[in-house]
């Protein structure tokens, strides 16, 4: 079987076993699977609650290169209708993690062959989409130990063409937060509403005023997100609401546009207390910071980029797309880079389908890449 044929095989393999956070029990399995037919004359794994860490010695090992792929899925119902389309129901790796990870699969397999000049660890790390596996395994014994000096990802990128890459120096993704505000009121008949407190009525103002925050409280010099993807409340036409939950996102280019915008949330909140006399909490769920690419790497990266055939550079700007990632980047300099996928359906779509032509140019430029740091 070609290099090519095992990468497609290996994808739709994990394509297929999407699974949640830190429950990506199948998911490590697999990988644990093909790194123990590797040869280990300096290869060494272990393992870190349902991730992997595989340890590759190099020549001289006089420096650690780290390497770092996802691993968990999206609760999002694919709609692809893809011979290898995911088993588990309600679940899908809409993020293209089955991609980076069959990539790093591969980059294992090479390194574990021919060894490398100096030391690289290769991060299998779960959670990734929630509640977040970067930071407490960055903080881990098990990392610790083979902690590298600079460190590197790959993101898919849908609306590039295959055999491109796009990065930049500093700021590639915002800080990310979770939204989750919880509204308690008093519900009763729809027939007698002035015995109530309507719930659904105070969600209603919540988010339209929560829509002023960034238009009207954000410098225009700066860039920020909030974003309300869903509202529940009540259950029934004729009764009136007690409780209403309001689901969002906030993203920003700046760790003080995030403070900020938090603190203005939260004095909505108390408005919306006292005006519907109900109770208010809110929750931020996760939180990733930014993924700031060190500007000395990530020149080097691009610099490699210009002299290989296998992916073409592409300039890009920054995105409010969040990555845990950038938690690594805050300990150890490094950089990420989007790796073109072309699909006409984006990221964390029903319909994500990422061409699978990426597969073997990624591997081939990551390849030289690591192996000459």
């Amino acid at each position: 079987m070609s290099l090519h044929e095992r990468l497609v095989t290996r994808r739709r393999a994990l394509h297929q076993i999407p699974e949640k956070g830190f429950e990506e029990v199948k998911t490590q399995q697999f990988i644990l699977d093909i790194v123990k037919q590797c040869p280990d004359d300096y290869l060494s794994y272990k393992t870190w609650e349902t991730g992997v860490l595989v340890f590759i010695a190099g020549r001289d090992g006089g420096k650690t290169i780290g390497y770092r792929t996802d691993m968990d899925g999206l609760p999002i119902s694919e709609e692809t209708a893809c011979s290898f389309s995911s088993v588990h129901d309600g679940m899908m790796h809409a993020c293209g993690h089955d991609m980076h990870m069959a990539i790093t699969l591969a980059l294992v397999e090479h390194f574990s062959v021919e060894q490398p000049q100096h030391n690289i660890v290769f991060i299998f790390q779960p959670a990734e989409e929630g509640p977040g596996g970067a930071k407490p395994m960055l903080a881990s014994e098990a990392f610790q130990e083979w902690k590298p000096q600079e460190i590197y990802a790959l993101h898919i990128a849908p609306e590039l063409p295959v055999k491109t890459m796009a990065t930049k120096p500093g700021i590639l993704f915002a800080n990310t937060s979770e939204l989750f505000i919880d509204l308690h009121g008093k519900g009763g008949h729809a027939a007698y509403p002035h015995l109530t407190e309507d719930m659904v009525v105070a969600a209603s103002h919540l988010v339209t005023q929560l829509q002023t925050i960034v238009a009207r409280h954000v410098s225009p010099l700066d860039s920020a997100v909030v974003t309300i993807g869903k509202i529940e409340g009540g259950t029934k036409q004729n009764i009136i609401a007690e409780h209403a939950r309001i689901e969002g996102t906030i993203r920003t280019l700046s760790l003080r546009a995030m403070n900020d915008i938090k603190e203005r949330i939260e004095g909505m909140a108390k408005g919306i207390e006292s005006s519907f006399k109900c109770g208010v909490t809110i929750d931020y769920g996760s939180n990733y910071c930014q993924v700031y690419n060190d500007e000395d790497l990530t020149h080097e990266l691009i610099d490699f980029a210009r002299t290989t055939d296998h992916l073409t550079f592409k300039s890009c700007e920054k995105a409010m797309t969040g990555e845990d990632f950038g938690y690594f980047l805050e300990k150890i300099p490094g950089a990420m880079f989007w790796l073109g996928v072309e699909s006409e359906a984006g990221l964390h779509s029903a319909k994500l389908n990422a061409s699978e032509e990426a597969l073997l140019p990624a591997v081939q430029f990551l390849k030289e890449w690591l192996g000459r740091r």
